[in-house]
Order: C-alpha cells, then structure tokens, then sequence
C-alpha cells in the first residue's frame, strides 16, 4: 500500500539509473547533434523552460557559456512568448533550447513557436514521446527514464539537467567532459545513499524555520532550484541567493533557526566558504556541498562542469525530510499541478 510521498522518494532514489539512460540517448545522438549545431552556425544559445526547468536553464546557460564561448541566457518561456524583444536579439543567430519534463506547459509550447515563427531554429528536451512539444523542434530528445509521478520535479530535473550538460559539450569539442558524464551514475547512487541519513536529520529539525540556498555560476540556478524544492514540498520559508550577494541586505534575516546551503565551487571556495562563516557567526546553522571538506562531500575526482548535478540530490532529500516532518505529501503539494496548462491561452 502506498503512503505519501512514495513516488518522491523513489523518484529521488533512482536518479542514477535515469541518468545512465539520459547518457545512452545523448551518445546514440551524439552526431546528429554535433552536425545539427555545425551547420546552424548559432551566435547565441537561449535556454527556456518553466518553474523547475525555468531555473535549470540559468544553470544550463551559464554553463554552456563557459563550455562553448558563446553568449547563453536563461530566460523564462512566458518571456520569449510576450516580450521577445527583450529576451533576445533578433537580428543575432540565435539557437533555442525549450526544456520541460511534460511536453505540455502552455507558455513553452508558445515560446517555441513564436520563436520558429521570427525563422529561429529550436531544440527540445523532454520526458514524454508524443506530446505537443516533440512536434516544435528541429531536433527533438525524449529521456523517457525520467518520467515522474509526482509534481515536484527531482529525478526529471536532474536528468535533463545533465543532458543539457552533454550537450554543451558535444557542442564544445569536450570529448573528455563526456567522458566524465558516464561516471555520474555510480557517484550519485553513492552519494544519495550516504546523505540520506543527514538529510532525515536536518528536515526533522523542528528548530529550523527558514532556508537559504547559496551558488553561483552555474551553480546559482541550481540552487534556484533546490529552494523551489523547499517550498513545493514543505512549504517552508526558503530562499536563493548568488553566494556575495547574500551579504547585500539578506544576512539581515538570519537567526538560529536559519539553515543555509552552500553549493561551494572549488575555483572560488575560499570567498564563498567565508559567506558560510559570516552565517555561523550571526547564529545561522551550515550546510555546505563540496567535492571535498564539506558536510556532504562528492569525493568525486571530476571536473567542475561534471559535477554540478551532484549538488541537487541531498537538497532534494532535505525538502522531502521536511514535507515529511510536518505532516505533508510530498508527491503533491500543495496548490499545485504538474503541467500549467492555460486556458484560452
């Protein structure tokens, strides 16, 4: 009999067996795609999508931008649809990848086709074969291993999320970095399994009241996202900042109930570590992610650009902890749905 929350906690569980046949699909595309993106001869990269996959493009575009040398913004699908003049350029050879676990959302499927509608050329990641969006691209990839249940995203989001990594390097010439990307299902089977126990502590604590998720780089649109986590799931006081930033006014709200996240990198450790420190020291409690020296630690000998979706599974299974301390289901939150579809659109 199922109790609630079931589908989450699976879903959260089994992200590295998604991943692996995330990886598999990549690498069957993999020359389709290099040539897809040799012969459009794109200037700029526009990754869109909503709520979850909205923040897993501002990953996703930071990271390419940095892979690939070309401009790359996240922008919100609802923006390219009503305001495209000020999403992007349109005189500049612009590629777009439309991002969503359904297929279905309204504002994506608009996005895409006011896009191909100005002579844009459009990619698509998705979860579901046939649905509406698999219909909008010039290349269409479904990842049917990372189809959920339930509403809050997990295992779709990161699953995605690290095909969009796959193909910032397939499009940069990193044969190395894909290389890499086949060692993250044994890491994260690993890593999910030795912070679970951390995970039922923290999200038990009834001390803690508030939740801040630091990271930058590509790291801040990941902890975007792990902060919808907290609120989709818990309803739980939760916000994201880029690590600095927080020092500008929002350190301000800091209390001993406080919990902050930090999605340390390794180039900038020391000044990102130091914010921590600054949060400690005004009473807040810590909670730092890191290849190394953390309280959840990758051990993971990878680069950087590979590593980045290892940040996500403990603050998954933080916001699930919570739901579940205070009586919620995490398999539906609340107010919430699935798929936003418009009425009237």
């Amino acid at each position: 009999m199922e109790s609630a929350g079931d589908h989450t906690r699976n879903e959260i569980l089994t992200q590295p067996a998604a991943w692996a046949a995330a990886l598999e699909v990549m690498q069957a595309q993999a020359e389709a795609l290099r040539a897809f993106y040799r012969r459009g001869g794109y200037d700029a990269a526009l990754f869109t999508g909503c709520g979850s996959t909205y923040y897993l493009s501002l990953a996703a575009a930071a990271l390419f931008q940095e892979l690939a040398g070309a401009p790359a913004r996240g922008v919100p699908a609802s923006e390219i649809w009503l305001y495209p003049r000020s999403a992007y350029l349109a005189g500049r050879k612009t590629l777009l990848v439309a991002v969503s676990r359904s297929g279905e959302t309204t504002e994506t499927l608009r996005a895409c086709e006011a896009f191909r509608a100005s002579g844009g050329d459009v990619l698509t990641l998705s979860c579901y074969p046939g649905r509406a969006l698999t219909a909008l691209g010039a290349l269409n990839l479904v990842f049917p291993a990372a189809q959920e249940e339930s509403v809050a995203q997990t295992r779709a989001f990161t699953t995605l999320y690290l095909a969009t990594v796959a193909l910032g390097a397939l499009w940069s010439g990193r044969a190395d970095l894909l290389d890499e990307l086949n060692r993250l299902p044994v890491l994260g089977q690993s890593l999910i399994n030795h912070c679970q126990s951390l995970a039922h502590t923290l999200g038990g604590d009834a001390s803690l009241d508030r939740f801040y998720f630091l990271g930058a780089g590509p790291r801040y649109g990941l902890a975007c996202e792990l902060s919808l986590k907290m609120k989709e799931m818990s309803l739980s006081h939760s916000e994201p900042f880029h690590f600095l930033e927080f020092r500008h006014g929002p350190k301000s709200m800091l209390t001993p109930g406080a919990l902050v996240v930090g999605l340390l990198s390794e180039g900038n450790r020391a000044r990102e570590a130091a914010v921590l420190d600054d949060a400690r020291a005004l009473g807040a409690r810590v909670l730092a992610l890191a290849e190394r020296d953390a309280d959840v630690v990758f051990h993971s000998a990878l680069s950087e650009a590979a590593r980045n979706v290892l940040y996500l599974p403990a603050g998954q299974l933080l916001a699930f902890e919570r739901a579940r301390r205070s009586g919620l289901d995490p398999d539906r939150p609340n107010q919430l749905e699935a798929v936003v579809i418009l009425k009237g659109r």
